[in-house]
């Protein structure tokens, strides 16, 4: 059975899903035995193939492309044990302009990249700020840290908080693994 999924990323990003010569597409359809068909004027890609879960992960790692990230941490979906999300800014805080996204996107990424840096570095995922939209990647577990974190953020919670409550979740989790050693 043949299954087809198609998707709509930005125009801006099919250069990068693409890559050199093709190389990143190229990598994606191998990896994932899959096949993508895209449409660089309108950003419509066509992804089939005979698995199911094949079909599924050349999704994610599109999508996770088509948000921002750079393919080489896109491709860590590529793995079972890494996920996608993406988190809309307007479902999670209200918005009334322009500049409420803004406001916003600068509250996740914080002076010089320091918060985006710090929610990263805390929880071993890699963040993504593109659109209206946040993406993460990580293992499952450590996305629901990151998406507190950013999640408290976008509700206006202090920087200091959230950074005080990663510290003492990471020392948390560390002394649980050598606990269960």
């Amino acid at each position: 059975m043949k299954y087809i999924h198609e998707l709509k990323i930005p125009k801006e990003r099919i250069a990068v899903l693409v890559g050199t010569k093709g190389k990143i597409k190229r990598k994606i359809e191998e990896e994932t035995k899959t096949k993508m068909n895209v449409d660089s004027n309108e950003g419509n890609v066509t992804i089939s193939g005979e698995d199911g879960l094949g079909l599924y992960t050349a999704k994610e790692v599109t999508l996770a492309i088509g948000r921002g990230f750079n393919p080489e941490y896109a491709f860590l979906l590529l793995k079972g044990d890494y996920m996608f999300e993406l988190l809309n800014i307007e479902e999670h805080a209200p918005v009334k302009s322009k500049n409420d996204f803004k406001r916003l996107k600068g509250r996740v990424i914080g002076k010089e990249g320091r918060s985006r840096r710090l929610i990263e570095e805390y929880t071993h995922c890699y963040m993504s700020v593109y659109g209206k939209t946040i993406g993460l990647i990580g293992k499952p577990e450590d996305i629901e840290d990151a998406r507190k974190a950013v999640l408290d953020l976008l509700r206006g919670a202090p920087h200091g908080n959230v950074y005080k409550w990663l510290e003492k979740n990471k020392k948390e989790k560390r002394k649980e693994s050598m606990l269960s050693e």
